[in-house]
This record gives C-alpha cells, structure tokens and sequence, in this order.
C-alpha cells in the first residue's frame, strides 16, 4: 500500500534522529541511553504521523440514516468547525449543509422520530449548559427549542408510535433538578409533565408516559420509584445499596410495554439482562457473564425487544438472540476486517449504517442494504491516515500485587516490536496513560492518543485499574475510598510489570491523563515523586476538598455517590481522608517536570484546581508548565487547541523521555493558548529576545 505524500514528507520524520544522535561517537553509554539510542533510532526510520491527521477535523463522523430510509446525515467541517450535512439517501453526493456553527463543533445530533428535522445540542465555550436546536430538513429552518439561559437539557424519552413529541428535562427553575416537559417538534411548546424536587431521573414508555422515578437513598445507593396516573410512589418499588448502584438500573420498554428491561447486579457481582413480564412480575435472566457487565444491547427499531447483548472483558463480543440479526452480522463479518457494528438503522430495519474499526487503518463507515445484501462505503474518517504507520494495540491481563486483574492496552512503537508478540526487542520509553472518570474504562480498538504517542517512540499503556467499570460490581466497589491507594498502586503494579517485561525503561516513563487521569498524574508525582519522569495533567483536580465544593448543581442529586466512594466532607475523618488524598498538600513533593492543561469554563473540575496547584509549586519554587485555554471546558472541543496543547504536550515529552516531536511552530497562534506560566521549560514555546 502507498503512503500518501502527506506522511511520507512530514517535516518530522528526521525529527527522530535528533534523540538517536544524542549518543555521539565515543560517550560512554548506560544501558538505559544505549537503549533510548537503539529506540529512537528504529523509529526514525518511519513516518512521522501530522498532529492535524489525528487531531484535526475528520472528513466526516457520525453518520446516520433517517428512520424512514429518506435521508443520510453526517458530521463534517464547515469553515473548519464540525457541522451536520444531510444528503437524499438515494443520493449522497448531493449534500446540504444543515447547520452553521462557527465557534464550536457539534457535539451530538439526531433524527426526530418523523424524519421531518434534526435535533442537535450545543453549549457555549465548554460550560456544557446545552440547549437543544432543530433545523427543518425541506426548509431548512433552524430554530432554539430550549430557549434558556443557564440551563442544560437532557432528552428523558422518545416514541416510535408518536412522532411528533419526545420528553424532555430542562433545569431553568433549579440547576440542581430536571423538571420533565413534554416537547412538541411542531409547534415548539412545552408543555410542564412533572415539576421535579428530588429525582435524578426519570423511564418513560413508547407512549411517552413516566413510568419511573430514581433517586439516591441515604447509604448512596438508588431507590426506584414507580410512577401512575403522574404520581411518584411514596415508597420506592427496587432500591439498591451503594455496592450496586453503578450496576443497576431499570433500562427500558419494549413497545408495547409489556416487557420492563433491567441491567442488575443485585445478588450477583456481574450485571446481567433481565426481562419483567410487567402483567405478571415475572423476571428471567436473559444474559450473564462472569467475566465482565452486560454491555451493549440491539433492540428491534420498532418492538423493542432485545435482539442482541454484548459483553465486553479485554474485547467486546456480541451474542445474538434473534437469528436474522446473526445471519447479517455473520455476513458483515465475511467482508470487513477487524471490529464492527451498528451506528443506526431504519425504522423498518432494511438499512444499517454500520462502522469498521480495521484498527491499524482509519475507520470506515458503510451503508449496509439487508434485503438487497450490499454493502456500501459511505466514507472514512480520515483518509490522511491512510497507509499511515498506525500500530497494533494488544490487550493485557496484569496482575495486582493483592490478586486483582487489571485489564489493560498496549501500544508500541513503530519498528520496536518485528515478532509482533507484544514485547520490543529492547525496552523503550513509555507514556502511562490514565484514563477518566474514574467510572468508566479503556477498551481495544484505534485510539488516536495511542498511535499519537507510540508514533513518537513511545510505549502507551491504558490501565483498568479498580474503580473502572463494565468488569463487574467488586472490581468498582474495590476502588472505594482508595483514591491515591489502591487505585494508585494498580498504576504502579502496572508500570512495574512492563519494566520486568522488558517494555519500559523504568527511568523514562511518563504518567498522562484528563480528569481523573490528571488526578492521577498529581497523585504519581506527589505521593510516588520518584517513580515517573514526567506527567501531563489534563483538567485535572488537585484537591478533592475543593473538588466537591464546586461540583456542577445538577450533579447533587447523586452526591452522596461521591461522598460515599471518595470521602465524605460533611465527617472530620471523610474531611481528613480527602485533605490527605489530595496532591495539593504535597505539592512541595514534586521533582519532575509537569505540565498541566485547563480549560477555563471547566464546571467538572474549575479552574481554581489548576491554579491552586500551579501556585503551590510557584511558592516552593518548583517549575511548572501551565497552558490554559479560556474558550474550553472539560477538556478540549476545539480542534485547533486540541492540537495546540499537544504540540505542547509531544515537545514537553520529547525533553523528558528521549522521544520525537514535530515542532510546535505556528499552532499555538492558531488557537487560544493561554501559557501562564513555564514557557521556558518547553522547547518551542520560548519567546526569543530582541
């Protein structure tokens, strides 16, 4: 296969020689130099991947197909920000721009129920106060549904027999709950179902009528009440203790309301699939593993009714319950190479938009033609990767030092690894990259942070450590009052194992992470000062105190989740156990370098985390780089500042591990960088004196 042009003349493939040429003819050399030399070398030999091809805009993302079969929709650039086009389905090169946003991408839209607009969700630079929008498909008008200051809808229900209305939640009257209203895509009113006081959520059925009402009880697990003729029952029906609460939940109808779906770990420690015959009371378990949560369901577009599971330990495998859906995911998986599945269907379930993940080529997207057996490509992601050097990922069993079993990702670098078994003939730098949350998990498949970084001549390594979810109820609840404990030594035990493999130089490995990754990033420079060269922190919180102090409104009704699994700072010893796992408190500890990233509108984790923990290391006189982005949230949308931090980011590495990096050149003006402090200790970021 040709590589395009692109990647074969990126100005930074001799970038890689630099390090190579560190150990000149003639110096003596470690073990750990000669090795970073041997790397370094190897991977030179190959191209450098362009920030802009895996962090720029793609081509197009997440498209869909009308539920009637009309139309196709997509995300794709309009003056370099991510809009949504539409095209007849019978004519894709026919496109029309739908939408026209200017200052953000467009993070999330979809079909109205009649196929007759778009519905999309927009919040205004990173404060995630979204408001939900429509465009007309015929006129293309576009109008604000929700038309709020300081409020953030949710979509509580959708219909298939009534498709003119969904439900929605809109927190205009209090930040702290969501009223429900019923939305009408016609005319735009809305029109009040339930004023809510208390809840955290709401299931409704097919006939957009609330059914149930879920709310935190005191020992921080959930409490489910049913809802009749719009009234809440005094008493909850299901209630779960806080060991359950993150695997539980009631999970929706079937159409005709005769089937109630639950996900349920009550009395198990995997969650598995139950059906409730709602005449009868009735339950039976549909699906379990015992290795890792049911996951995903397919459920038929119009019954409802579940026709597929998956359950996802290191990869994700589906199990069918309806054999028409077997037979086509059989026949799909006959012609596309690597992980697929089903990004949207049509109503009458005759046409599939079904996403490809080869996992070292860029991800297509087809459109799949059930009766006439077609298979079509719709587009790829980003065809500026295709041919580009892109590495395997290879999924890992790592044992903790009291049993546990941490699923983990490896990535390597180019050239490191010719045998493929997923160990580098010699031992080379490694980035540990950690991963959000911490409710929520790494999984296998093109992840574009670790093609960035194994690019530059590094090992990436993503841990499940305790607390990560999908591995069953045990492993969440191991995590427990554990944040910079146990957590933290999983992270260890983890980088321990891949030094004793032979993967990582133990002197030249990174620590990287956003949220609760950038957590973890203080953590391992704090509390292990010495374990890690180098850390990156993005929107990380460095005191936990302060952290649930400033907690966005709407996330109160399940606070006593957090107090419950974190520290409870409404007790002197949960106040204690915060104060004493927070990085803050010992910043004066540090003695690598750091790097942080905030975004100035972050409502998860404010700004002052990165501010107080930047000026507690000022006032001791450590270094610190800080780069801060006043148009960004929890995290960066933008793709331009995106590419920003990372330019910072590769070259901040490229000093402490030994790796390559493009050079920062233009793309810091092209963005809202802000660096607040610490130019000097990135190569690229200085301004030259006059």
């Amino acid at each position: 296969m040709t590589r395009p042009a692109k990647i074969l003349a990126s100005i930074g493939a001799a970038a890689g020689l630099a390090a190579a040429a560190q150990a000149s003819e003639g110096e003596t050399m470690t073990p750990s130099t000669a090795e970073t030399a041997a790397a370094a070398k190897a991977v030179a030999s190959v191209p450098l991947i362009p920030r802009d091809a895996l962090y720029g805009n793609p081509t197009r993302q997440s498209g869909r197909v009308s539920p009637d079969g009309k139309w196709l929709s997509w995300l794709a650039p309009y003056e370099g920000v991510m809009n949504v086009w539409v095209a007849p389905a019978d004519d894709p090169n026919a496109a029309k721009r739908m939408t026209s946003s200017t200052s953000r991408p467009i993070p999330q839209y979809f079909w109205a129920p009649d196929s007759g607009s778009i519905l999309y969700v927009q919040d205004k630079g990173g404060d995630e106060n979204y408001l939900l929008y429509q465009v007309d498909i015929a006129s293309g008008t576009e109008r604000t549904l929700t038309p709020f200051e300081n409020t953030r809808v949710s979509v509580v229900g959708t219909s298939e027999t009534i498709k003119d209305k969904v439900l929605v939640g809109l927190n205009n009257r209090d930040p702290r709950f969501h009223d429900v209203y019923l939305l009408d895509l016609g005319s735009g009113e809305l029109e009040l179902v339930m004023q809510n006081d208390s809840y955290a959520g709401f299931l409704a059925d097919d006939s957009l009528t609330l059914r149930w009402a879920v709310r935190q009880n005191a020992a921080g697990g959930t409490d489910m009440f049913e809802i009749t003729d719009g009234k809440v029952a005094e008493t909850p029906r299901e209630s779960t203790t806080m060991e359950d609460a993150l695997t539980t939940s009631v999970a929706g109808y079937t159409t005709d309301g005769k089937t109630l779906y639950w996900v349920d770990s009550r009395g198990r420690n995997t969650a598995a699939l139950i059906a409730e015959n709602t005449e009868t009371g009735e339950k039976r378990v549909i699906a379990q593993s015992d290795k890792a949560d049911i996951g995903g369901t397919m459920s038929d577009p119009k019954t409802g009714e579940v026709q597929a599971y998956s359950v996802y330990y290191t990869t994700n495998e589906w199990t069918f319950l309806d054999p028409e859906i077997e037979k086509a995911f059989a026949w799909l998986d006959e012609r596309l190479e690597g992980d697929f599945g089903v990004q949207s269907r049509t109503e009458d379930d005759t046409k599939w938009v079904v996403w490809n993940d080869p996992l070292t080529e860029p991800s297509k997207v087809f459109l799949y033609d059930r009766p006439a057996q077609t298979l079509t490509e719709f587009y790829t992601t980003r065809p500026e990767l295709v041919g580009a050097p892109l590495q395997p990922m290879h999924p890992l069993e790592i044992k903790a030092r009291d049993g546990l079993t941490l699923v983990s990702y490896l990535t390597l670098p180019p050239e490191s690894d010719p045998d493929g078994d997923g160990v580098p003939d010699a031992a080379v730098p490694m980035v540990l990259l950690v991963h959000g949350g911490p409710w929520a998990r790494d999984a296998y498949g093109f992840n574009r942070a670790h093609q960035w970084l194994a690019n530059r001549g590094y090992a990436v390594l993503s841990v499940n450590f305790r607390g990560s979810t999908g591995l069953g109820k045990d492993f969440v609840n191991a995590a427990n009052l554990e944040w910079a404990g146990t957590m933290h030594d999983d992270l260890i035990d983890a980088v321990n194992w891949t030094v004793e493999q032979g993967i990582a130089q133990k002197d030249k490995v990174a620590i990287m992470g956003g949220s609760y990754g950038g957590y973890a990033t203080l953590v391992g420079l704090t509390f292990t000062p010495d374990t890690f060269a180098c850390g990156v922190d993005i929107v990380g919180p460095s005191n936990l105190e302060t952290l649930l102090e400033t907690i966005p409104p709407y996330w109160e009704p399940m606070v006593k989740q957090f107090h419950e699994r974190m520290g409870n700072p409404e007790t002197p010893e949960g106040l204690a156990l915060l104060k004493e796992r927070s990085p803050l408190y010992k910043a004066s500890d540090i003695t690598r370098p750091l790097l942080i990233g905030q975004g100035a509108n972050d409502p998860r984790v404010k700004q002052s985390e990165s501010d107080q923990i930047v000026g507690a290391m000022q006032e001791a006189g450590i270094p610190v780089t800080y780069v801060l982005f006043p148009d960004e949230g929890h995290g960066f949308r933008r793709p331009e500042n995106n590419i920003a931090f990372n330019a910072v980011a590769e070259n901040f590495l490229a000093t402490c591990l030994g790796g390559r990096a493009e050079p920062i050149g233009e793309t810091l003006g092209k963005s809202t960088a802000e660096i607040v402090t610490g130019a000097e200790n990135v190569k690229g970021l200085q301004v030259p004196v006059e």
